[in-house]
C-alpha cells in the first residue's frame, strides 16, 4: 500500500500530529547544553500557547533551565497538574468559545511560542491580540506545509500546500495547507518579527503517537524482526528534547525566518537506526528486511505500520529527507539516535500497562501481523531460490 499524502496528513492528524496532544513529562532533564551558558540578552518573559502536552513541557523546561519566567495559556483541562509554580492563564484559542484571549489582554511578553495552532482563523486572532505587546512571535508549524514531497533535499523556499476554500477548516483533510495559512497569518500580525519552526517527526520520551517508540520497543523484545525496505531507505526525525532546546535559542537569539528542524545532522538509514534500537536495548533481535513491492500487495502501510518508514520513489520519498541545512547553521542539534531509543526505551517501560496497550494500538503491526508477513515472505524467497536451483 503506497504511502500518499492524503493517508499522512490523516494520519497525522488522527493520531496527534497535532503535537500539543499526548502525555507529558514532569522530568527536569534539560540537557547539559541548554545549561552551559546564561542566555544572550538575559532573561525574557515567554508566553506558550498550551504547554502541557508533548512539546510544551520541554520547551517550559528549557526555557527555565536558561533562566526564563514562562506563563501558559491553554483550556486548563489536559494535566492541569504540571508545573505548579508556573504563572497559567486559562481561556480558549477559538475566540468564539467561552472566555477565548481574554486572560491574555493587556499583557505583555517578550516572545510567544505557539504549539497548538491549526486553524488560520484562530491563529490569527491571537496573533492580532499579542502583535502590540509582544516582541517576537514563535510558531511551531511542520514539514506538511509542503505541496509535494517527491524528493530527497527540499528547502524551506519548496510550493506549499494550497486548500481550494480558505474557510475550510477540517483539520484532518486539509492540515498541512491549514498549517501553512497559520504561518502567513502570523506574519501578517508580525511582520519582520516570526520565526516559522516546521518539524518533521518529533520523537522521544512522551511521545503519544507510538510513530517511534515501535521500535526501540518491538527490537528489545528480540527475536525475527520485520523491517521494511532495503535498509539503505532514509529515516528522519527529531528528539522533542532538541526541538524544545533549539526553539528557546532561536527565540533568544532572534533567529527570524522559517526553519524546516528535523534531523539527524547527518544522514541516517532505516538500517542505522534500527541497529540504534538494537544497541539501546542490548537484545538480540536480528533483521528481515522485506522489500516496498512485497509490502504493499501484502498491504502492509508504510509511516503507520512500518513507522519512520516511507516508500522509496513514491509521492512522499522526501519526506524522510528534507534539508535541515538552514536550521543546522543556526545552532540546531542533535543527539545520537541511540540515546533517543534508549530513553524513549525506558520512558515506555515505566507505562502503566493499560498505557502501553494503548500506544500499541495505535502504529506497528501487531506480533500476529508481522509473524504472517514474515512467513509469507520466508515461503517467496524459498520459492524464489528454488526455482533457481540447478
Amino acid at each position: 500500500m503506497k504511502l500518499s499524502r492524503r493517508g499522512v496528513l490523516q494520519g497525522a492528524a488522527a493520531l496527534g500530529s497535532l503535537w500539543a496532544v499526548g502525555c507529558a513529562s514532569t522530568k527536569k532533564e534539560g540537557s547539559e547544553a541548554a545549561r552551559a551558558s546564561a542566555p544572550k540578552g538575559g532573561s525574557k518573559r515567554i508566553l506558550i500557547l498550551g504547554g502541557t502536552g508533548f512539546l510544551g513541557p520541554q520547551l517550559v523546561e528549557a526555557a527555565r533551565a536558561r533562566g526564563h519566567t514562562v506563563t501558559l495559556f491553554n483550556r486548563g483541562k489536559t494535566r492541569p497538574h504540571l508545573f505548579p509554580d508556573v504563572e497559567k492563564l486559562h481561556g480558549d484559542r477559538d475566540p468564539q468559545n467561552g472566555e477565548g484571549l481574554k486572560a491574555l489582554e493587556g499583557r505583555t511578553w517578550d516572545a510567544v511560542v505557539d504549539t497548538s495552532g491549526y486553524v488560520p482563523r484562530v491563529v490569527r486572532a491571537s496573533a492580532e491580540l499579542l502583535a502590540p505587546h509582544v516582541g517576537h512571535y514563535v510558531f511551531i508549524s511542520t514539514i506538511s506545509v509542503y505541496k509535494e514531497l517527491p524528493r530527497p533535499g527540499m528547502d524551506e523556499d519548496s510550493p506549499l500546500a494550497t486548500v481550494d476554500d480558505p474557510a475550510n477548516e477540517n483539520v484532518r483533510e486539509n492540515y498541512g495547507a491549514l498549517k501553512a495559512l497559520c504561518e502567513k497569518a502570523v506574519e501578517a500580525a508580525f511582520p519582520g518579527r516570526t520565526t516559522n519552526i516546521r518539524p518533521g517527526l518529533i520523537v522521544g520520551p512522551d511521545d503519544p503517537t507510538q510513530r517511534f517508540t515501535y521500535w526501540p520497543v518491538r527490537v528489545a523484545q528480540g527475536g525475527e524482526v520485520l523491517a521494511p525496505g532495503s535498509g539503505s531507505d532514509s529515516a528522519q526525525f527529531i528528539d522533542v528534547r532538541d526541538l524544545a532546546e533549539w526553539t528557546i535559542l532561536t527565540l533568544e537569539n532572534r533567529e527570524l525566518g522559517t526553519f524546516n528542524a528535523t534531523g539527524p545532522a547527518k544522514p541516517l538509514t532505516m538500517k542505522g537506526l534500527l541497529e540504534a534500537c538494537k544497541q539501546a536495548s542490548g537484545g538480540d533481535a536480528t533483521f528481515t528486511w522485506v522489500d516496498a513491492a512485497f509490502l504493499e500487495k501484502h498491504g502492509v502501510r508504510a509511516w503507520m505500520d512500518m513507522p519512520v518508514w516511507v516508500t522509496p520513489g513514491g509521492e512522499m520519498a522526501g519526506m524522510s529527507a528534507v534539508s535541515n541545512a538552514r536550521a543546522v547553521a543556526r545552532g540546531l542539534k542533535f543527539r545520537p539516535a541511540v540515546d533517543t531509543a534508549r530513553d524513549t526505551l525506558t520512558w515506555f517501560n515505566g507505562l502503566p500497562p493499560e498505557r502501553q496497550a494503548e500506544l500499541r494500538k495505535r502504529a506497528g503491526l501487531p506480533p500476529k501481523r508481522e509473524r504472517e508477513v514474515l512467513a509469507a515472505w520466508h515461503q517467496q524467497q524459498s520459492g524464489v531460490g528454488a526455482a533457481h536451483a540447478p
